[in-house]
């Protein structure tokens, strides 16, 4: 889920920055700083939307720079648990398919793309279902749920998807469906 969080931070503004507006050489230590870290608790952080507070600057002594307190917002990617995400798929290898979900991959296991039996090409790189014919290729858009977020050290790992329940899947697959549906 995308969300815009707000943090408070000190930011140090080293001397040789001095002479630059204060905002800019914040923002540009905030996005050094800030951008593309992953936490558990608040997600990937995306980019610095705005700088709505900086407080007056503080030295320390024995550091010639100034210490500014700052509040600021930040746009964040934190999936959530039973999340339906919409992905494309980026890779497929014989144990299931990397999704890419807004800034993350994903992993939705061969067990969990299809109600069939499932077979890997390793020379197309397609997995496929041997009664029903579907296959699932890099570049395929589906939709799944999210059923497992891992965490390592910390920060946001692993994450799990599946597409083997109703309104799950490859978006061609879904629309197929859905004219079968409505025409009988």
């Amino acid at each position: 889920m995308f969300k815009v969080i707000t943090v408070e931070d000190t930011v140090r503004v080293p001397p040789n920055r001095f002479g630059e507006p204060l905002e800019e050489v914040i923002v540009d230590l905030l996005n050094k700083n800030y951008l593309g870290i992953t936490d558990k608790d608040v997600g990937t952080i995306l980019a610095i939307t705005e700088v709505k507070e900086i407080g007056e600057g503080r030295i320390i002594m024995g550091d010639g720079a100034s210490y500014h307190d700052v509040i600021f917002d930040a746009l964040v990617y934190k999936p959530e648990l039973n999340e339906v995400v919409v992905g494309e798929v980026v890779e497929i290898v014989d144990f299931g398919a990397f999704v890419r979900i807004g800034p993350v991959d994903a992993l939705v296991h061969v067990s969990q793309v299809m109600d069939d039996f499932v077979g890997y090409d390793r020379k197309k790189r397609v997995l496929y279902g041997k009664e029903k014919k579907l296959s699932l290729k890099e570049g395929d858009k589906v939709r799944a749920r999210v059923v497992g977020i891992g965490t390592k050290k910390g920060k946001t790992g692993k994450i799990g998807l599946t597409m083997r329940q109703p309104g799950l899947g490859k978006l061609e697959w879904l629309e197929e469906q859905g004219k079968k549906g409505g025409s009988s």
